[in-house]
């Protein structure tokens, strides 16, 4: 067995002769071949400066973006303008997250969530049976948890944890 460092949060991998020496880290998922390094000149930034109007350095910035994240650093920061305060907003978020059970993290932005609520699944929804089980992986009446990025403000469902033993419980059936 061999081992190896990540240049990127410095962690010992060990890896087997057998298999290979990994390709990325397994801890923060890091390119282990690819460390690279990026050299920039002044004169570069010095260009860079000159293509914005000074006056309008910050909406140009803005322009040139088109995320739904940056959409919502936004309103966090229209927020703060009108006299609201990040620092509450802040101390806030986190003591609704200390009294959370599950905290997911944000798939857009990598932040935590907040849980807002539950939702049953529409009337409408028609569970599946797959091929290979019995009964649907989903029961008809099944209950979903939402939860809302603090950052981004991207809503998100899963499962509550009854639907997701229902879940394993049918999967892990034997016929």
């Amino acid at each position: 067995m061999e081992t190896t460092i990540c240049p990127w949060c410095q962690t010992e991998i060990v890896w087997d002769e057998e298999i290979g020496p990994e390709e990325y880290c397994p801890y923060c998922n890091n390119e282990l071949k690819g460390y690279r390094t990026l050299n920039i000149g002044i004169d570069e930034i010095e260009d860079e400066e000159n293509e914005y109007d000074e006056d309008e350095d910050q909406k140009v910035f803005w322009e040139h973006e088109e995320s739904g994240h940056l959409d919502a650093i936004r309103r966090v920061e229209t927020f703060a303008k009108a006299g609201g305060d990040l620092l509450a907003y802040d101390s806030g978020v986190e003591r609704v997250l200390d009294g959370q059970e599950e905290v997911p993290e944000c798939p857009h932005c990598r932040e935590y969530m907040l849980f807002a609520g539950s939702q049953s699944l529409p009337d409408s929804f028609v569970p599946a049976v797959p091929a290979g089980l019995t009964r649907p992986l989903v029961q008809k009446a099944a209950k979903l948890d939402i939860y809302i990025c603090s950052a981004c403000f991207h809503v998100s469902h899963f499962l509550t944890e009854d639907e997701r033993m229902h879940l394993i419980r049918t999967v892990t059936e034997e016929e």
